[in-house]
């Protein structure tokens, strides 16, 4: 078959394009200079540490560690967290494929005992979470650990955990949006072999007498710090404290190694009571059907804990998560309960 020139001088310069190996031009859409942000570049794909931490699950959990380009950072991914240590509590569960799978909030909270409630101030008074992840979380409240998620990716699980604290006290979560192919992002879906998964959390709080203290909305605060597969790095932007991705595409691709990933540290001291984050952006809420929850019975039998509109729009907690519920992978979200 013949082919115009033009269309033979197109197909010469991509094929150059893809054989500069060097992470500075690999990508035929951009190069590392392109980035003018805050963080640490890596590009491409991670290498494993951790070959599953739970190997049950319906996805690998791998942890991995890649160096940044300019070679001054190595970076754990998605994420460094506690799942393996013993001293940070498993969450108990609402609904979970590989444990327990309760009907209703009032079926989960009856099967709970004092050894449940972890202690926070000896004279405080019960809290109980009702938590949807998707995927990971580690909740503090006053820097104590009090849960963290028994199922790292899939399948998707809910979770209640009990504490006992005095008013007011400050809930920190870290968020993580697990990922197949270490390093960037992604997973082996629709279609493609790495596609950009997504994230989401929701949470209900309520005292011993059923009253819901707090829920997630847009009065929580949520900072990124770690973005990824970036494509082009020069969708990426910062307005004040926020690390924005909105203008980066989401769509997948079938080579994760041209893939780069933006990162930045975790502060010291962010799960503290009194931490200040009063610089970093609002959360973003989310619609149910933007996070795909509906067809999850881990989500679908607490519907009344979650979505409860019957007694007060108040109650209606809302999935949030930073400003791009695809392309961040790791976030930070905090609130105080006052009363």
């Amino acid at each position: 078959m013949k082919y115009p020139l033009a269309c033979t001088f197109v197909y010469l310069t991509l094929f150059l394009q893809g054989c500069n190996s060097h992470a500075e031009s690999n990508s035929v859409t951009t190069k590392a200079s392109d980035y003018k942000g805050s963080g640490s570049l890596t590009y491409g794909i991670a290498e494993s540490t951790v070959t599953n931490l739970f190997t049950q699950g319906g996805r690998v959990a791998a942890i991995g560690s890649i160096k940044s380009i300019d070679g001054a950072t190595t970076w754990t991914v998605p994420a460094v967290v506690n799942y393996t240590n013993d001293a940070m509590p498993f969450a108990a569960d609402l609904y979970n494929d590989y444990g327990d799978q309760y009907p209703n909030g009032k079926a989960a909270t009856a099967a709970l005992n004092d050894t449940d409630i972890i202690e926070v101030d000896a004279d405080g008074e019960v809290i109980t979470a009702y938590i949807f992840a998707d995927n990971y979380f580690e909740m503090y409240i006053n820097g104590v650990a009090v849960g963290k998620d028994p199922v790292p990716f899939t399948q998707f699980n809910s979770n209640i955990v009990q504490f006992k604290v005095n008013k007011p006290f400050d809930i920190a979560i870290l968020a993580v949006d697990w990922e197949e192919n270490l390093g960037t992002g992604t997973e082996d879906n629709r279609g493609r072999k790495a596609h950009p998964g997504d994230g989401g959390f929701v949470a209900v709080f309520k005292d011993n007498n059923d009253k819901v203290v707090a829920i997630t909305d847009n009065n929580w605060k949520a900072q990124t710090y770690y973005t990824a597969p970036i494509s082009d790095l020069s969708c990426l932007s910062e307005s004040g404290h926020s690390r924005l991705s909105t203008g980066c595409t989401i769509e997948g691709t079938d080579d994760a190694s041209i893939l780069y990933g933006v990162h930045w540290a975790m502060p010291t001291g962010w799960e503290k009571q009194g931490y200040d984050d009063s610089q970093w952006p609002s959360a973003t809420v989310f619609s149910n059907e933007t996070v795909g929850v509906d067809n999850k019975k881990s989500y679908t039998n607490f519907t009344d804990i979650f979505d409860d509109t019957l007694n007060s729009k108040m109650n209606d907690a809302q999935f949030i998560w930073s400003s791009n519920l695809s392309l961040d992978n790791k976030i930070l979200l905090r609130t105080s309960v006052t009363q």
